[in-house]
C-alpha cells in the first residue's frame, strides 16, 4: 500500500529502495518528516508493525531495531505474548487457542504470529501536530483449519505526534477488539507497550533509567507502579538523549513495569493478571512517549507527566 501524505510542515512518504532487477523487498517503511527533518519511520516487520527510526528533534537516534541479543525487541512497538482466544466448540463450550505475538520464533510451545498493517491514514491536527491511524489485523499462524492464519484480533493504533523545542510527543492509542470470538491477554510480562533503546544509551556505557520516585536502574523499578520512566544516555560526540514512558492511568489500574539496564522499557495493564475482551469489546491502552534531547532533567520530564495528568483530566471530563 503507497501513502503520501503532505501538510504545510509535516510529510509522511514511502521509502524508496532501489533494488537491483530479480529483487524485492518483504517489508516497507515510512517516514515521517517535519520541515524536512525526520521524525520517525512506520515499518512493517515480518512479524508486526512498529516504529523504526525514531529520532530526537536534534536528530539523534534513541532505539534499536533488531538487538542481537532480542531481535523481537524491535524499537518502538505493541506486542503480546499470550493471547487465548476462546473458540467455540460442540455442545456450547469453547477451547482456548493460544498465541504468541511477541517473538517471532516458537515459544514456550506457541508459534509465533503477526501483527500486520492493513490500512493507514494521516490528517493534519490541532496545534501543528499529525494523526496516524492505522488498522491492524493480529494473525496467529498457519495451522490446522486456518490456512491464512487464524484472526485473534483487529488493532486500532493511533500516534498523535506534536513537538517542542527539545522533544517530540507522541501519543499512542492502541483498541484491540475481539474478531469472531472473546480472548484473554496475559498475564505475562511480555506485553503491552515497549521500547528497546540504542545500544549507546544503556546503563552500562553511562545511560540512566529512572522513575517518577527517583528509583534508579531497572531492578529497581521493575514491578513497582512508577508514573513514569526516563532511560536517557550518550548518544555521540558527547551530546545525551533519551526517551519517557507515561502510561495512561485511566487504562492501567494494574500498572507494572519491567525494565532492564541494557535497554528495554515494557509496561502494560495486564502483567499481573489477564484481561478478558468479549466480543463487542476492546482493550484500550494509551500512552505518551517524549523522545527529548538531553537528559532526563534538561527536558523536565516530570512536569510534562504533570502535563500529560492535566490533559488525561481534561479528556475524561468533556
Amino acid at each position: 500500500m503507497t501513502i503520501a501524505f503532505k501538510s504545510v510542515r509535516y510529510s509522511l512518504t514511502d521509502d524508496s529502495i532501489a533494488l537491483p532487477k530479480g529483487a524485492w523487498a518483504r517489508t516497507h517503511r515510512r517516514t515521517l518528516r517535519k520541515d524536512g527533518r525526520p521524525i520517525l519511520a512506520l515499518t512493517q516487520g515480518r512479524c508486526r508493525s512498529y516504529v523504526y527510526p525514531l529520532f530526537t528533534p536534534a536528530g539523534f537516534p534513541v532505539t534499536t531495531e533488531c538487538p542481537a541479543d532480542h531481535p523481537h525487541h524491535n524499537s518502538f512497538w505493541i506486542a503480546a505474548d499470550h493471547v487465548h482466544c476462546r473458540m467455540p466448540v460442540a455442545a456450547g463450550g469453547h477451547e482456548d487457542y493460544t498465541y504468541n505475538f511477541y517473538l517471532d520464533e516458537t515459544f514456550q510451545g506457541r508459534a509465533p504470529g503477526q501483527i500486520i498493517e492493513t490500512d493507514l491514514n494521516a490528517e493534519s491536527a490541532d496545534n501543528d501536530s499529525l494523526r496516524i491511524t492505522q488498522s491492524l489485523e493480529w494473525r496467529g499462524p498457519i495451522e490446522w483449519a486456518a490456512p491464512s492464519g487464524r484472526l485473534a484480533a483487529r488493532e486500532t493504533r493511533t500516534l498523535l505526534i506534536g513537538s517542542k523545542p527539545n522533544m517530540h510527543v507522541i501519543d499512542v492509542e492502541s483498541h484491540l477488539a475481539s474478531a469472531d470470538w472473546d480472548f484473554t491477554l496475559g498475564p505475562t510480562r511480555h506485553a503491552y507497550f515497549n521500547v528497546r533503546v540504542a545500544d549507546t544509551m544503556i546503563v552500562a556505557f553511562g545511560g540512566v533509567v529512572q522513575d517518577d520516585a527517583g528509583r534508579t536502574g531497572g531492578e529497581a523499578i521493575t514491578g513497582n507502579r512508577s508514573r513514569w520512566v526516563d532511560f536517557s544516555g550518550p548518544v555521540g560526540g558527547g551530546e545525551t538523549a533519551g526517551l519517557a514512558v507515561f502510561p495512561d492511568p485511566r487504562d492501567h489500574d494494574d500498572l507494572s513495569w519491567f525494565v532492564a539496564d541494557w535497554g528495554v522499557v515494557t509496561v502494560g495493564p495486564f502483567r499481573l493478571k489477564g484481561r478478558l475482551v468479549s466480543r463487542g469489546q476492546e482493550l484500550v491502552a494509551r500512552y505518551r512517549v517524549i523522545v527529548h534531547d538531553g537528559s532526563a532533567l534538561d527536558a523536565d520530564v516530570a512536569r510534562e507527566f504533570d502535563i500529560y495528568l492535566e490533559g488525561c483530566a481534561d479528556r475524561n471530563h468533556s
